[in-house]
């Protein structure tokens, strides 16, 4: 929601170049200059006003839909949507950059010490072997021992806990449950291989003397303001065919084209766990035209779920490609494991697909799903889905890497990563990152 509402900020009041920054930074860094910090605290504020009152969502927010969520859910988004907003004053409140070593201590051991050695081998011997070769040394240094990826601005600007990176677990103390917050999102692999290993244009790419001439930081700064640039263009209010004097210029005078209306979109947020229930409702067999699994979510591809993708849809698959822990015969082992779980929740291997080592590419064989649906996404029916699961571990946490929730409590199925998620073989196998924390069913 706060990634969305970044998106579609008014052009007049952010600059292209300063909502490019401001993405990064909220997405990618573990500290905040105080100017970003203070964006996702009004962000933040106006959603936690919103979520419990849907009128005032509908008129300000039209992209957005709770419908489906239970009022405990509405409680708990209000809760953490507070949090970020400044609810618990202070940094102590989630102290980022303690929480960040102490992860980093744990998942190290007794290599801590030797830490920059062990950043060199997980870059050069993994990531570059894999194709991300634009990440340069410094860059993911400097994110595994502060969490700063992209630093557009001087290292002493950030010092703000980025409080949106913050996740509940409860945790056995002393006999009792616990609900603890801490950070147990990606400390291993980075955000770098998002937005930053890959670009349409050829000269981002280009090395001299076998390096890379840019870094993974300035391409994802250049595609991410590619991208906003095309939604602040597709945003743009486009005036009917035949009314030139409605038409406005562009700015040397020169007039713009009219172009069709803007076309609206709404996105539904669904209950956490509705993967598993989503094909008990008819309305959603044979719905979705796409849908994307992460690696660290395919133990949620079955049968049910494929039942709710139309004939012909396509299914995409993240694969494990860039998680540095797994070796070689793991990632072939994770591969064959996606084909196999694919194929038995109905899909086939699509014909045309590239062959990748990112990506599977599936599509829906046969009429499976008898009495499905209008393939077409008309106005005012059930649109695209969008799960946001709680941001996983690979070791279990220790107390020093948690701070006890303070006031409202979210309930526990917004808090807890139950065991049963936690050992089954895909997720075991392939931990998620932080580019992994989504499926969308579109």
């Amino acid at each position: 929601m706060l990634i969305f509402s970044l998106a579609l900020e008014d052009p007049e009041k952010m600059g292209l170049q300063e909502k490019s920054e401001t993405f990064l930074e909220m997405w990618g860094n573990a500290l905040l200059r105080p100017p970003v910090a203070a964006f996702v605290r009004a962000q933040a504020d106006r959603l936690a006003h919103l979520v419990p009152e849907p009128d005032r969502l509908a008129e300000q927010l039209p992209w957005l839909n709770l419908g489906a969520l239970k009022f405990r859910e509405r409680d708990a988004l209000e809760a953490v949507f507070r949090f970020w907003a400044g609810g618990e004053k202070g940094p102590e409140a989630f102290p980022m950059s303690r929480l960040w070593d102490s992860r980093l201590r744990h998942y190290l051991g007794s290599r801590y010490d030797a830490r920059r050695g062990v950043s060199d081998w997980d870059l050069h011997m993994k990531l570059h072997d894999r194709g991300a070769r634009v990440i340069h040394t410094r860059e993911f240094r400097r994110w595994r021992d502060t969490g700063v990826a992209f630093e557009l601005r001087d290292s002493s600007a950030y010092h703000v806990p980025n409080r949106t990176l913050a996740s509940g677990r409860f945790l056995s103390h002393r006999g009792e449950r616990i609900a603890a917050r801490g950070y147990w999102g990606d400390i291993a692999t980075g955000p770098f291989v998002a937005f930053g290993i890959e670009a349409d244009d050829d000269s981002l790419l280009r090395t001299s003397n076998g390096q890379p001439v840019k870094t993974a930081g300035e391409i994802t700064l250049h595609n991410v303001t590619e991208m906003f640039r095309e939604i602040t263009a597709w945003r743009r209010p486009r005036v009917a065919q035949g009314d030139p004097e409605q038409v406005r210029g562009d700015g040397d005078g020169s007039p713009e084209p009219a172009g069709p209306a803007l076309e609206s979109f709404t996105v539904h947020f669904l209950s956490l766990g509705s993967a598993q229930t989503l094909h008990h409702k008819s309305c959603y067999k044979g719905r979705f035209q796409l849908l994307y699994v992460a690696c660290g979510m395919v133990h949620l591809l079955s049968p049910e779920l494929g039942a709710c993708v139309a004939p012909g849809g396509r299914l995409i698959v993240e694969l494990a490609q860039y998680l540095v822990d797994l070796r070689q015969e793991q990632l072939q082992g994770f591969s064959t494991k996606v084909g196999e779980l694919a194929q038995t929740a109905g899909f086939a291997p699509h014909p045309g697909a590239k062959p990748s080592e990112t990506l599977a590419r599936f599509y829906k064989a046969g009429d499976s799903g008898s009495g499905c649906m209008d393939l077409t996404v008309e106005p005012g029916t059930p649109p695209p889905e969008v799960l946001v699961p709680p941001l996983g571990a690979t070791n279990p946490p220790s107390e020093d890497l948690t701070q006890p929730l303070e006031g409202r409590v979210p309930p526990s199925e917004t808090l807890n990563l139950s065991s049963e998620s936690q050992a089954s073989p895909s997720e075991a196998l392939a931990p998620p990152t932080r580019s992994q924390f989504h499926i969308s069913n579109l």
